[in-house]
């Protein structure tokens, strides 16, 4: 069991991360070719269409690698999480189902007419494809981004004891959930800044071989303010992210800062090297530090967390033993269950659904009465009476505490190489500027490890779950073969690599050859 759970997240998380290569360059890339093409449609100069057709062909060779990785990520809901599927499908699949018919299908429709249509309909009308082609794009990353946030912060629904599925009661609560709206914007921006870094970087090769002068600069001035503004609403949305995180999922946090005994006024690390040493649940007289070094900024964590300097913020032994006081999303307090409490109220909830459908089989309405009552009272907890020691609720933390303080510290070094770029830009100096000009092209895969970190922080720190509290990895896999699963891994891991090989090739090739 343990080896066909492995081999289902290592298949998901393979197919997950190849297809977070391919997205956020259109994310961000559609609405700079929007500006571009904004542009020629207002001034009529051929450079502008010259500028937009350059970039567009790199957005396109995104566009359809993409697709291809994204369509095998949505199938292995069925094939590998079939559970999972069965348990939250009625929610869980509405935002996948509103972007395939909607998004999808007005991203691809416009996209043909935005790509092939440049001598076959009106200036106007192209414009309003390319347009429409950012929208959509952006708009099926924001369904998808729907159905996640919903995975880390499950609202808007009810259990059905009948067919032991949740069912969607309150559509609106799913769509505009505060960790939804915050999820969006943070990793659409994130996407924003990726393709400014990328743009910036390709005009830099430019400068530094001489060729395709005018198109670089302009491509750069552009790409600059975008991203600057894009990573302003990134860092704000940042900080909406780590509060909400410290509201519904505090072991994350408790992660993500390598947080094991919490306290009152508890600093923020801003860099630091684990102790492997360190252990979960130690005697707090005799524990071993949790750091060999850091640097700290002190009580701001509890700012972030708690907006009060010297609010408390649990750690990874506290969520254990629980018995602090705790304000949740909504803004009630109560005293934070131990493990061993939500997982007794977890078993109680299972067990009351098995009752409750033998019950039913036997016409006893009263017991049917009496067990949904103490399904409902306890099924907050439903997932935690498959969690087998208080170990399993802790992600691996080293790696969700390096990905976040990697992300942050990357967010950091984009700041100030926009605001460098726009600073020679603006005075005439890029090309003097060498070491400028390597530093964008070095940049470009530094913005993708930005980008995949924080993909790594957001569900690795959420392990054991896939529905928060409710449903863990272990009781949503499906009943396939270990062995089948490791050899789609190892195909997918061989398709997706090529795929990736073939789009660098290509690439290359379009940026070597130019506008």
């Amino acid at each position: 069991m343990d080896s066909l759970i492995n081999l289902s997240r290592m298949q998901f998380a393979l197919t997950a991360m190849y297809h977070w290569l391919f997205v956020p360059l259109t994310l961000g890339l559609g609405f700079i070719i929007a500006f571009m093409e904004t542009r020629y449609y207002r001034t009529g100069d051929e450079f502008w269409k010259k500028m937009t057709q350059f970039w567009m062909k790199l957005f396109a060779i995104n566009f359809a690698i993409g697709i291809a990785t994204g369509i095998i990520l949505e199938f292995e809901f069925g094939t590998n999480w079939s559970n999972y599927s069965w348990f939250v499908g009625d929610i869980f699949g509405a935002p996948l189902a509103i972007e395939g018919i909607f998004a999808f299908f007005m991203e691809s429709t416009f996209f043909a007419v935005m790509y092939f249509g440049w001598e076959k309909v009106s200036k106007k009308a192209h414009l309003v494809s390319t347009w429409l082609t950012a929208i959509g794009t952006n708009l099926s990353a924001v369904w998808i981004l729907i159905a996640n946030s919903w995975m880390q912060y499950p609202t808007g629904m009810a259990f059905n004891p009948d067919t032991a599925r949740n069912e969607m009661v309150d559509f609106w609560s799913v769509v505009f959930s505060p960790v939804a709206i915050n999820k969006i914007l943070h990793t659409v921006t994130n996407a924003y800044v990726l393709a400014a870094v990328v743009v910036i970087g390709v005009s830099a090769w430019f400068l530094l071989k001489n060729r395709e002068q005018l198109l670089a600069r302009k491509s750069i001035k552009i790409a600059t303010i975008f991203g600057f503004v894009s990573l302003l609403v990134l860092i704000f949305t940042g900080d909406g992210s780590a509060y909400n995180v410290a509201k519904v999922q505090p072991m994350k946090l408790a992660a993500m800062e390598g947080l094991y005994d919490g306290e009152n006024g508890a600093p923020l690390v801003a860099f630091g090297i684990l102790n492997p040493e360190k252990d979960i649940c130690e005697d707090p007289e005799v524990a071993e530090d949790p750091y060999l070094f850091e640097i700290s900024f002190p009580k701001m964590l509890s700012l972030l967390a708690t907006r009060e300097m010297d609010g408390f913020v649990p750690g990874i032994n506290d969520i254990i033993r629980g018995g602090y006081e705790f304000t949740d999303r909504e803004g009630n307090t109560y005293i934070e269950p131990s493990f061993d409490e939500k997982k007794a109220q977890g078993t109680l909830a299972v067990h009351a659904l098995k009752a409750y459908q033998d019950a039913k089989k036997s016409g006893d309405q009263a017991a049917m009465d009496q067990a949904r009552t103490i399904l409902d009272e306890n099924f907050q907890y439903f997932g935690y009476h498959y969690i087998e020691e208080p170990e399993d609720l802790v992600p691996n933390v080293p790696l969700t505490f390096y990905a976040f303080h990697l992300m942050v510290s990357l967010g950091m070094f984009f700041l100030l190489l926009f605001v460098l770029y726009f600073w020679a830009e603006r005075k005439n100096k890029l090309e003097n500027q060498r070491w400028l000009l390597w530093l964008g092209i070095i940049s470009i895969p530094l913005v993708y490890i930005c980008s995949q970190s924080g993909w790594i922080v957001a569900e690795v720190g959420r392990q054991p779950w896939t529905i928060q509290n409710l449903l863990p990895v272990n009781a949503s896999i499906s009943g396939v073969e270990s062995d089948h699963v490791l050899t789609t891994l190892i195909l997918f891991g061989v398709l997706f690599t090529t795929l990736l090989a073939a789009e660098l090739h290509i690439m290359f090739k379009q940026i070597n050859k130019g506008a």
